[in-house]
């Protein structure tokens, strides 16, 4: 008779009859047995994590289950975050060390400090790895409380003989830097690893790791080395490759603390600058991209925060390309992909634009920065560099790279996929040719798909999106067989007309490119003109009177084209006082001091005027024929066009409307100002529709 147990864990009728104790405790029994395949762990491990995130909804009703995980239990947890896991494994057992942390709260800051120091203490190799690599896992997951263990007093100073031991264990080391890696992401920390650690790790980056063999040999001759032996007196290329970004992050992000108390020895250690590390990076890349690849991009991620990186990294044709591949072949959502983003973002990224208060209060906080001296802004960030940087990013074909994984990214990615596309829509040259590869696309997708808290990355995609439509032709981009419609952009487009709520000056330039756009986008058809007047009237309207004649001037434009459909005239011809007002505004700009704005005003009243109740509007509207006679004296040939044509459609108009117009055209000198615009006007068209205006107004009524 087979006596063997039945396995609870894996029969989900046998398992739900157990209460969540229960449940635990036979789980936890199975990962402490160990020897299970990697699937079946990954499934304990999801099980635990359930019951955890079960109990923290819960809170702590009933018996928790937290009380029956003791330091046994979690030490059972964290040692599947251990390096020398299944990838899987890791990844399953963070999800539930995430959870345990959650739910148990103090208690499970006391077990991940016990864990930590038991193992450090022991002193083993083997608990080295294992409390490196759960601190590199936790760190993420739970920073503070992961900081407040890495700074505990005389840990990082203990790191120091630990990595200079005579006989070096590759996975120790490599454990103790992934540790070190994740700690640098804290303020506090990177000032504690700058204090203590940065000397040997500049003597591990600076090894030659090829004098290895011949260092281990002249040692001992005898001894046979073999991959992850402990018997090595030197340090391994991807451990001196992970050195090198932690130093990197060192470098990049400049101490928060002086280092020193003005008393430095007058002979300082020679370190390792920025440029040499992203050499190095730059280096592996080229020489193995498969090799380490994710540690040489985070490191450059970093490293190309400082100008001359850029600038250096930029005009590397053959490592642009390395990095777009690599780009493409990352798996989506992952941090291979967002640090290749964030180096392509870092070379790309435009300084903001400050007004002459903010550039004043930029250069005192600068002055006070640097102990009294005041440095010159680094000529490498000016717009020349990161224009010609855009272009040689665009050449190197990124953009098919982020439309692909534009599809599949997460938020993060997401936002910096569109601020690299925003950034290369800058140049108006490169424009189209984003229009061609997708961006618009890209853009409009990715304004839908990011949620309503990433409000400043939808602007950006919108405002990317503006700067587009305003230098192509929209049927070009939407036109034909493709699927996405022209009235989908519109949404985004209006999303910037306010300005934005979060911004602590006020920026223009998106409500002024957005206007731009539309407008563009309202010469197409009236479907179009008809979907931008429904969605977005009353804002177009207060740009009118905005203080800003750019903005005014783009606003009045958009009208001219939106008039050019029923739904555009009726809101001028509807008789009701709004329409009236709306009427009186427009006469006004075509008034106005900018001829930009005059023009675009003239325009549009040439088609209103085509309506009899606009002509009695601006008949009874006092100054209304006088600005309209104004533009007929214009200098311009193509003003004067638009107030013929105005004055023409008034006194052709049937009817007592009619009459009453061609009457105050002749009291206002009208016959004396058409017969001047047609002497001074050279092309035929204006003559000829002057002289047609003239004709009826000759006639007697």
């Amino acid at each position: 008779m087979d006596e063997s147990p039945i396995d609870l864990t894996s029969n989900r009728e046998e398992m739900a009859k157990l209460n969540s104790v229960e449940q635990t405790q036979l789980i936890l029994a199975r990962l402490m047995e160990g020897g299970q395949e990697d699937v079946d762990t990954c499934r304990e491990l999801d099980s635990l994590t359930k019951l955890l995130d079960d109990e923290y909804e819960r809170k702590n009703k009933g018996q928790p289950i937290c009380d029956v995980i003791d330091d046994v239990c979690v030490d059972t947890i964290l040692g599947y975050l251990d390096m020398r896991q299944a990838d899987s494994v890791r990844a399953h057992a963070a999800l539930t060390a995430s959870a345990y942390l959650k739910a148990a709260g103090d208690k499970a800051a006391d077990s991940l400090r016990t864990f930590f120091f038991d193992r450090v203490k022991r002193g083993t190799y083997d608990d080295y790895i294992v409390a490196f690599c759960v601190a590199a896992a936790i760190f993420p997951i739970a920073p503070d409380m992961t900081a407040d263990i890495f700074l505990s007093e005389g840990f990082l100073p203990s790191l120091d003989p630990l990595m200079r031991r005579k006989w070096k264990s590759r996975k120790v080391e490599t454990a103790c830097l992934e540790m070190l890696n994740a700690a640098s992401m804290n303020a506090q920390c990177r000032e504690a690893i700058q204090k203590y650690c940065t000397d040997w790790l500049e003597e591990v980056v600076d090894q030659d790791p090829n004098e290895l063999s011949k260092a281990i040999h002249s040692a001992d001759p005898g001894v046979h080395v073999t991959e992850g032996s402990i018997a090595m007196r030197r340090h391994s290329e991807a451990v001196q490759n992970l050195a090198a970004v932690i130093l990197a992050k060192l470098r990049a992000v400049p101490s928060a603390q002086p280092t020193t108390d003005g008393t430095e020895p007058r002979i300082q250690q020679a370190t390792t600058s920025i440029e040499d590390l992203s050499k190095m990076f730059s280096t592996m890349l080229l020489k193995d991209p498969e090799s380490g690849k994710r540690h040489s991009v985070e490191g450059l991620a970093y490293a190309t925060i400082q100008p001359a990186v850029k600038e250096e990294v930029a005009r590397n044709a053959e490592l642009l390309t390395t990095l777009i591949k690599i780009l493409a072949d990352a798996p989506a959502k992952s941090p291979l992909t967002y640090g290749a983003l964030s180096i392509f973002m870092n070379l790309v990224r435009y300084q903001p634009a400050q007004s002459e208060e903010q550039k004043k209060m930029s250069q005192l906080k600068a002055y006070a920065n640097a102990a009294g001296k005041l440095a010159a802004p680094n000529p490498l960030n000016d717009d020349d560099h990161v224009s010609e940087r855009c272009k040689r990013v665009f050449e190197a074909r990124i953009v098919p790279v982020l439309v692909t994984h534009s599809r599949h990214g997460s938020v993060a990615s997401l936002n910096l996929i569109v601020s690299i596309i925003s950034a290369l829509s800058v140049t108006t040259s490169l424009r189209g040719q984003l229009a061609q590869q997708g961006a618009v696309n890209l853009l409009i997708a990715a304004f839908t798909a990011l949620p309503d808290s990433e409000s400043q990355a939808k602007r950006t995609a919108a405002q990317a999106l503006a700067r587009i439509l305003i230098s192509t032709n929209p049927a070009l981009v939407f036109g034909g067989t493709r699927a996405r419609p022209q009235n989908a952009a519109i949404r985004p487009l209006i999303y910037i007309l306010p300005s934005d709520p979060a911004a602590e000056t006020r920026d223009l330039l998106p409500t002024f490119e957005a206007l731009m756009a539309l407008t563009n986008l309202a010469s197409t058809d009236d479907d179009t003109r008809a979907t931008i007047i429904r969605n977005a009237w009353p804002e177009i309207e207060e740009q009118l009177l905005s203080s800003n004649a750019m903005v005014s001037k783009a606003a009045v434009e958009l009208i001219c084209n939106l008039t050019q459909c029923l739904e555009g005239v009726a809101l001028y011809a509807a008789d009701n006082p709004q329409a009236a007002n709306r009427l009186h505004v427009l006469l006004a700009l075509a008034d106005a001091e900018d001829e930009g704005t005059r023009s675009a005003a003239g325009g549009a009243l040439a088609s209103l005027t085509g309506y009899e109740t606009i002509v009695a509007g601006i008949t009874k509207r006092k100054r209304g024929v006088e600005v309209v006679l104004g533009l007929c004296g214009e200098e311009s040939e193509d003003l004067r066009h638009r107030g013929v044509f105005i004055v023409y459609n008034m006194v052709a108009c049937e009817g007592d409307v009619g009459k009453n117009a061609r009457k105050e055209i002749r009291e206002k000198n009208g016959i004396e100002v058409l017969k001047e615009c047609a002497k001074n006007s050279r092309r035929a068209e204006v003559v000829e529709v002057t002289i047609q205006a003239l004709k009826v107004l000759l006639e007697q009524d």
